[in-house]
């Protein structure tokens, strides 16, 4: 196995899984107690999704995702967890459990397989996760992705014509819960990602290995320059299990993470910063100024949040068990009063991006073994951009 150059050691203990993961009631959004159906129309868990047409409007890049205009782009797609765009505007996602690469029309349309990963070891959480496009690709045509091998979790680059991946960061431990996987470019051009403690709770506290971190790396997957430790990738730690990426306009990093039993998290990603796991979940004691407090807690049953994405000055966060999207009001760095939306109306959502075009798009996860799967399983959802005047 390639040995990364700047990668962290790690320790020998990482690959054993705990057995109280198992019945860890936040792992990934495990399902909650399911409620009755409600009066149709209302939007409650357990509510049979509307029909949605396959016919998509147009939308304004600089514009106001339109909840209220959603529609399908794709259906019958087995457990998607990455999602990432070619500058074309189609999409690129990532099946979890197959290790398929798919390509979705962005106007809508049948999906079709352009790669496979070779080498994922699907089980529990893990298989082919985050996906990112590379910022040069009119000119590498590079695709990057985080998966779960039979050995660990790595980061691999390759071109849709390739054989074979180039293994970027490899070691990450792996686990059947906390593996984390979300992996996105940011403003300054470096690649983040977000990786879960594998069940090792310690691993978060500790500076030398790559699990309950963020991660920064160059394109090539060394460490990036300005990190708070040069020549570590670590660039924060204190994490129990991140996937959820995005920045705002003014290049501030936000993440969202899966608390244990209580709360669930959105952080705004300081380099350097501690946020506590284990030692505090939620909101809690700095330990004087050690640790950093949330900006936003959800009790577990109703956000399990995965996805996370930024359009104008609006952070969205796709939740699992709590079947919903929340909407999360930005100013300054600071935020307001969370709402949520489309709750219950498709089920545990995972990923949510924004296209070029502005559009806003959202997938479903209800194949992964902890849903109720519904006709048209899994799918993926576009809801337009208005400008803001409309």
């Amino acid at each position: 196995m390639r040995k990364n150059a700047g990668r962290i050691a790690v320790a020998a203990g990482l690959m054993a899984v705990l057995a109280a993961c198992a019945n860890d009631p936040a792992a990934e959004g495990s399902a909650p107690p399911r409620a009755a159906s409600a009066t149709p129309g209302s939007g409650a868990v357990g509510e049979t999704p509307s029909p949605v047409s396959s016919e998509v409007p147009g939308g304004v890049p600089d514009g106001v995702p339109d909840l209220q205009a959603g529609r399908e782009v794709a259906g019958g797609i087995e457990v998607p967890w990455g999602l990432a765009f070619l500058p074309d505007g189609d999409a690129l996602v990532a099946e979890r459990d197959s290790g398929r690469v798919l390509q979705v029309p962005g106007r809508g349309g049948r999906p079709r397989e352009v790669y496979r990963v070779p080498g994922v070891a699907a089980s529990g959480e893990g298989g082919l996760l985050g996906l990112a496009v590379s910022p040069g690709y009119a000119r590498n045509r590079y695709v990057y992705a985080y998966l779960t091998t039979s050995s660990d979790n790595r980061i691999v680059r390759f071109r849709l014509g390739d054989a074979t991946p180039q293994v970027l960061f490899d070691g990450i431990a792996r686990a059947s819960f906390h593996d984390g996987g979300r992996i996105a470019f940011g403003p300054d051009g470096m690649l983040y990602a977000g990786t879960g403690d594998a069940g090792q709770r310690d691993s978060s506290q500790d500076p030398r290995l790559p699990n309950g971190k963020i991660l920064r790396l160059t394109p090539d997957g060394r460490p990036a320059p300005g990190n708070p430790v040069p020549g570590s990738p670590v660039y924060s730690l204190g994490h129990r299990n991140v996937q959820g990426l995005a920045w705002d306009e003014r290049g501030r990093l936000f993440a969202t993470e899966f608390g244990q039993n209580a709360l669930d998290e959105v952080n705004l990603i300081e380099p350097g910063h501690n946020y506590g796991w284990p030692e505090v979940e939620g909101k809690g004691d700095t330990h004087g100024g050690k640790f950093t407090n949330p900006l936003v807690t959800w009790p577990t049953s109703e956000a399990s949040p995965s996805g996370a994405a930024i359009a104008g000055n609006t952070l969205y966060v796709a939740a699992l068990r709590g079947e919903r999207l929340w909407t999360v009001p930005l100013r300054d760095g600071r935020t307001g009063e969370p709402r949520a939306e489309l709750l219950g109306r498709y089920g545990r959502l995972r990923t949510v991006a924004v296209a070029p075009d502005g559009a806003l798009w959202l997938t479903t996860s209800n194949t992964d073994g902890r849903g109720d799967v519904r006709e048209g399983d899994d799918r993926i959802l576009r809801y337009p951009a208005r400008a803001e005047t409309e």
